[in-house]
């Protein structure tokens, strides 16, 4: 039975193709190879930031802004990956504590669900946070409907059989 909230006779303004999400739920990132980080779904965060043990900037080959990002599985059999995206940006963000600091802005490609494509997103050392990605706002916008009651409304893109980004159960979970 679809959500009540979801029904367009019921709150007219809310377009069909609306995509229920839980508060909590996995998503992809195609291009890194990670098909399984736990993103808390933020509907009070503007911006979306991902978890980082350390991050280094540099000049690419052509020039522009890169930064080099050092990811961490959680658990006895966590595994570091080294990633590198294009950096679009510096944003001036306030933390959990709510300090204001200065972090490199990315777009890379991301998947919830059936839903692929580029996010901006912050960097962040969340170590101490029960979710490596907090998603907020600005991704979720036009295409996703927050249920604040449940998780996993999705069953994230691991459940997903056969997708290109999807790898076996061996991938990182960060």
């Amino acid at each position: 039975m679809p959500h009540p909230f979801a029904r367009p006779e019921i709150v007219p303004s809310l377009p069909r193709e609306l995509l229920l999400v839980g508060r909590r739920e996995n998503v992809a990132f195609p291009e890194w190879g990670l098909t399984r980080v736990r993103a808390k779904i933020d509907t009070g965060a503007y911006s979306s930031a991902l978890d980082v043990a350390q991050y280094e900037l540099f000049e690419g080959e052509d020039g522009l802004p890169m930064v080099r990002l050092r990811l961490c599985g959680r658990g006895r059999s966590a595994r570091v990956r080294i990633v590198e995206a294009p950096v679009v940006g510096t944003v001036v963000v306030a933390n959990t504590s709510g300090a204001r600091e200065r972090r490199p802005l990315i777009e890379p490609l991301m998947r919830l669900g059936p839903v692929v494509r580029r996010i901006r997103l912050t960097v962040a050392n969340r170590i101490h946070m029960r979710c490596r990605m907090l998603l907020g706002r600005q991704a979720l916008a036009d295409t996703f409907l927050v249920d604040v009651r449940g998780k996993d409304l999705l069953r994230g893109p691991s459940s997903e059989k056969g997708a290109e980004e999807t790898g076996s159960a061996g991938q990182p979970r960060i």
